[in-house]
């Protein structure tokens, strides 16, 4: 794991399109704006757990990507419905 340390209005670079910038820093919690392709899906850790989970248990979790993409493929769905 490599471990960085920003102030706000500081940011990272993952690759060549995504940037991850320090918004607010108050007390415990850490603002983050991301800036990412639109092919590139981000999703807090565990709405991310939770689409996996979800996906593993309605498909018998035997696909090779442990049923991520269709899992993936449901939230953004879900999402757009909003």
């Amino acid at each position: 794991m490599l471990v960085l340390t920003r102030k706000p209005g500081q940011s990272i670079m993952i690759g060549d399109g995504v940037e991850v910038q320090v918004l607010s820093v108050a007390g415990e919690k850490v603002r983050l704006g991301i800036t990412a392709p639109r092919d590139v899906s981000i999703f807090r850790n565990e709405v991310y757990d939770r689409i996996e989970s979800e996906n593993q248990n309605s498909t018998g979790g035997d696909d090779d990507d442990g049923g991520a993409n269709q899992a993936v493929a449901n939230a953004l769905h879900r999402l757009s419905q909003r």
